[in-house]
């Protein structure tokens, strides 16, 4: 008889999810839509590839707002089933709300499970598509801006570093390059080229000097029509301006992308919230059981309206919260560890007081 009970919760609710899933990613479609008709005008943009663009916006949809869709489909199921007397029914059985509570904690955990895997591993190519069409197609932007890079600047280890003054990463060649090799503040070693090229997995600088010092004498130069650098371990992907922002790079790729910044000394602090985030987002989906089912268990009049006010609610004050916390991180004025988890932290203690003060 449990087991039919379960099946029946959780039928209820995927049945609520589907529903609000389907309801709020349309309105956000037709939102973004509205805000993007002017480009698609303007660009002459083909209806096959519109359709495209929005085939993939939905799965920015799912990755950002799938805890608020679980939020309202557990307040919407439950509030629907304390309407009609049904939890009322189930207690009287002998059925403790922690009991009713646990098939929603089960469904809820394959749902995380399964919205992390989409978000990190078959979210990310889709998304990069529909980046390139919004940036190249609706926006009506250039491609080459997108893989010419300027002024770059690459530390191989503290006190050796190059710099290349154009590259073009179609070409995968570059222009006005310089390596310095410096100890204890003083220039070792100056090799300067007219142009460096990647070729067969390696880098080569062509038309060039390496310049020797003693201090701040020049101990002798060499020309050289043609020089391989093997310390240089970046590829020319790693120069070209990418597109989208951090959060929307797979969980490889982001980490690849931190290890490049530790590596040539860049900023990746806000990559490393990012990454942090990743882990902590999606376990929205089961703190939120703990704050709903309290709540909507008992029966009221507007059992609906007030599910949606109320998922409304709490799902504004976590996104607000989240973001604000977030952005705190990225400025350093609370840890890492504390901008990724502490509001997840804060609606778990949340949850389990409303669990232990509910009505069994």
């Amino acid at each position: 008889m449990l087991k039919v009970l379960d099946r029946y919760l959780i039928s209820r609710f995927l049945q609520a999810l589907t529903v609000v899933t389907a309801a709020l990613g349309l309105i956000i479609v037709i939102i973004n839509m509205v805000e993007a008709i002017r480009d698609f005008i303007d660009h002459k943009v083909p209806p096959a590839t519109i359709a495209e663009y929005y085939l993939y916006f939905a799965g920015w949809i799912i990755k950002t707002f799938m805890p608020m869709f679980v939020l309202l489909a557990i307040l919407f199921s439950m509030s629907l089933l304390a309407r009609r007397n049904e939890i009322l029914a189930m207690k009287a059985s002998g059925l403790s709300l922690y009991r009713l509570t646990l098939p929603f904690l089960v469904v809820t955990s394959l749902i995380a499970v399964g919205h992390f895997y989409f978000n990190e591993y078959l979210y990310p190519p889709g998304n990069k598509r529909r980046v390139e069409i919004k940036e190249f197609v609706i926006k009506g932007r250039s491609r080459a801006v997108r893989e010419t890079a300027r002024n770059v600047y690459r530390q191989i280890r503290p006190g050796y570093f190059y710099t290349i003054g154009n590259f073009s990463g179609p070409r995968r060649t570059g222009t006005d390059f310089k390596l310095y090799r410096t100890e204890k503040n003083q220039l070792q070693e100056l090799i300067t080229a007219a142009e460096i090229a990647y070729e067969d997995n390696r880098w080569v600088a062509r038309k060039g000097l390496v310049r020797e010092f003693d201090g701040p004498v020049q101990r002798r130069f060499t020309e050289f029509e043609e020089l391989e650098l093997p310390d240089i371990e970046d590829k020319p992907e790693d120069f070209a301006a990418r597109i989208g922002r951090p959060e929307d790079m797979g969980l490889e790729e982001l980490r690849a992308y931190i290890d490049l910044m530790k590596r040539t000394g860049g900023p990746y602090l806000r990559e490393l919230v990012d990454l942090k985030v990743k882990y902590a987002y999606p376990l929205a989906s089961i703190i939120v059981v703990l704050i709903c089912v309290p709540f909507a268990a008992a029966p009221r009049r507007g059992a609906v309206a007030v599910a949606f006010a109320v998922g409304t609610g709490i799902a504004l004050v976590y996104f607000v919260l989240f973001r604000i916390m977030q952005s705190a991180a990225y400025n350093e004025k609370v840890p890492v560890e504390v901008g990724a988890w502490g509001v997840n932290g804060l609606f778990l203690l949340v949850g389990i007081v409303l669990m232990l003060r509910a009505r069994k």
